[in-house]
């Protein structure tokens, strides 16, 4: 089977040096990448520039890597896949909610006027920084993969485990996805593998999330 997963954040550029992103090593796409290759699937992994997880175990499994940088990148690198014959999409990247609109000063006069810099200097003082959400890719994913089993994951930090796995089945209904996985704070330990019109799966650790995966996937789509 042909497998995509992506994995590790997106990063949002404030100025040429500083950026906005998400917590996020890479792990849980990465490990994800190396089991499927590990067990005879044909993976791509989309990895972002940013993440620290080691990749050596997933590459020597046959897993091939392309690394993506913002949220349009890895939109674009998404869209370049859609006809590339993938029949399973884990979608496990952490993007970044939200990218940088307009810097603002203020002026002398109590004006707060935009500014823009290779390297914005802090010592013109406070900067006051518009954050505009970015586009969820995963309710593109449909459109992109039709023939694709598609999991998406669901990080909450309010509430607990029973309102995490509501929005993880909220998010399958709204992005017309197969599968959610729900993990975070909210969750608790271990992970939660949501699919429609069956009880929630209880994954205690990364390896059982990956095993549960594996074999919740149709054989072909």
């Amino acid at each position: 089977m042909r497998c995509l997963v992506t994995a590790g954040p997106t990063f949002e550029p404030l100025d040429q040096v500083r950026l906005l992103t998400n917590r996020s090593t890479g792990r849980l796409g990465t490990e994800l990448a190396r089991h499927l290759a590990s067990h005879g699937h044909d993976v791509t992994l989309l990895r972002g520039a940013l993440a620290s997880w080691p990749i050596t175990e997933a590459r020597r499994a046959g897993a091939r890597l392309l690394e993506f940088t913002t949220t349009a990148d890895l939109r674009a690198r998404l869209e370049s896949l859609a006809s590339a014959g993938v029949n399973a999409v884990f979608h496990a990247a952490a993007v970044s909610d939200f990218a940088f609109g307009r810097i603002l000063q203020k002026q002398s006069d109590g004006e707060l006027n935009a500014v823009q810099a290779g390297k914005l200097d802090t010592r013109g003082g406070a900067l006051w920084a518009q954050l505009v959400p970015t586009p969820k890719l995963i309710a593109d994913l449909h459109d992109w993969f039709p023939a694709a089993w598609l999991v998406g994951w669901k990080f909450e930090v309010e509430g607990d485990q029973t309102v995490a796995l509501a929005r993880a089945l909220a998010q399958i209904r709204e992005c017309r996805t197969h599968a959610c996985v729900a993990n975070g704070p909210a969750y608790g330990p271990g992970f939660g593998l949501v699919r429609p019109g069956h009880d929630a799966l209880h994954c205690p650790d990364p390896p059982a999330l990956y095993a549960a995966l594996d074999s919740a996937k149709p054989a072909t789509r």
